[in-house]
């Protein structure tokens, strides 16, 4: 297991690329399950979870290969098993996105209960009664998902649950229906700009999904999907962990293939903050004063502050002039990094979903462990500022969702070494 050693007290200057989008690949990844043609997915980043998906569409019979351009190339062969077994899933939680599309294409899913990241409590009901609505046959099996269907129905399906909308839920419930007869309507569908690009993705394939992006998505069902050549959007988590990385250590970054629109809120509580943020085309400057400014915070379904950046802006507020509060609104109990913060010297309270951040002169280095995929980021981006040497252990999570940090840290110039535990 891999550790990080970060040197603070460096300021970072330079140009960093930005990914394409985790959370937009995986979903359409799971979505070349829908057709034997063969699919050209851009900009997928070599990461610990699109490996891992990899090798489930492997054992699920498609041939996955990564070219000499970096695309990955997805084309199904044998369609005999519809097995994503527990060692396959437990790594990941968006290994549920195969669920949908194994039903609808092939008629039948045995998908073991999804694991992933610890950040509270993530039921998949919503999935489940989804795939019910459209006429599948559902139970649970050893730690099994066992669903079957003839022929999927089109229906209405509401997908409003306790936090908002599921955005893995609706992802997985439009895969479905663009194969079901008939028209479905998901009303509450999560808006996020990863379930654009899905949809996007699905269209491109000859599927007929329109209100992607609004809170009713209409889907038309089609006879069959044929392969398509198609990019994914650039990482919006991974653009706002760089943007604080620049206002953390007093730094100037030039972030290049951005997607603004889809930075709004981030954008806003930063130049509250005070980081000076100037956008130009595709690219983003960011730049900070020494004085940060207190803001409150409250994580919400998007267009809301996501949830996937709460982590890395608190290690900012840890040093702002004065006291911050972040709201947790989507997953109450994500809190597990400030234990971590805390041996850096932050002050902080948490008060059920709410953190009250007071802000401190310096933060110290110090050993933290990583709890999951965002806090890492956090200990990260507070290592690089902290006052001496902080180790980063269990960085295996960091490597889920950021293709080498480490590598794109050192060269706009950060001091992280990779070392084994």
């Amino acid at each position: 297991m891999d550790s990080l050693v970060i040197q603070g007290g460096t300021r970072l200057r330079g140009e960093v690329n930005i990914n394409g989008a985790k959370n937009a690949a995986l979903p359409i990844m799971a979505a070349c399950l829908l057709t034997t043609e063969e699919c050209v997915i851009r900009s997928v980043p070599d990461l610990v979870d699109v490996r891992h998906l990899i090798s489930l569409l492997e054992s699920l019979g498609a041939k996955v290969r990564r070219d000499e351009n970096g695309a990955l190339r997805i084309k199904v062969e044998d369609e005999s098993n519809s097995l994503a077994d527990y060692e396959s899933v437990r790594k990941m939680r968006a290994s549920i996105c195969v669920l949908g599309p194994l039903l609808a294409k092939r008629g039948s899913a045995e998908v073991s209960m999804p694991g992933g990241c610890a950040i509270g409590d993530r039921p998949i009901n919503l999935h489940l009664r989804g795939m019910e609505a459209l006429g599948g046959s559902l139970s649970l099996a050893s730690g099994n998902i066992v669903a079957d269907a003839r022929q999927l129905q089109g229906t209405d399906i509401f997908l409003g649950g306790a936090y908002g909308s599921s955005v893995l839920a609706t992802a997985n419930i439009m895969s479905a229906a663009s194969l079901a007869r008939g028209r479905t309507v998901i009303e509450s569908a999560a808006c996020e700009p990863e379930i654009v690009d899905l949809g996007n993705f699905l269209n491109s394939m000859g599927a007929k999904v329109s209100g992607h992006g609004s809170h009713r998505i209409t889907i038309e069902g089609v006879e069959q999907l044929h392969g398509t050549d198609y990019t994914v959007i650039p990482d919006r988590i991974e653009a706002g962990t760089f943007m604080v990385a620049a206002a953390i250590t007093n730094g100037e970054l030039v972030l290049k293939n951005c997607r603004t629109e889809h930075l709004m809120a981030m954008i806003d509580r930063m130049q509250l903050i005070g980081v000076e943020i100037e956008t130009v085309g595709d690219d983003i400057r960011v730049s900070s004063a020494r004085r940060l400014n207190p803001v409150d915070v409250t994580t919400q379904p998007y267009p809301g502050f996501p949830t996937d950046l709460q982590a890395q802006l608190m290690a900012l507020l840890c040093l702002a002039d004065g006291n911050s509060i972040i709201t947790e609104k989507i997953f109450p109990d994500r809190f597990m990094h400030t234990a971590e913060l805390g041996r850096m010297g932050a002050v902080l309270r948490k008060e059920g979903p709410t953190v009250i951040v007071q802000g401190v002169r310096e933060l110290i280095g110090a050993p933290v462990m990583a709890s999951d995929l965002r806090a890492s980021a956090a200990l990260v981006l507070a290592g690089m500022v902290a006052r001496g040497e902080t180790t980063v252990l269990r960085v295996y999570h960091i490597d889920r969702g950021y293709e080498r940090i480490e590598e794109k840290l050192n060269a706009v110039g950060a001091q992280i070494r990779r070392v084994k535990e």
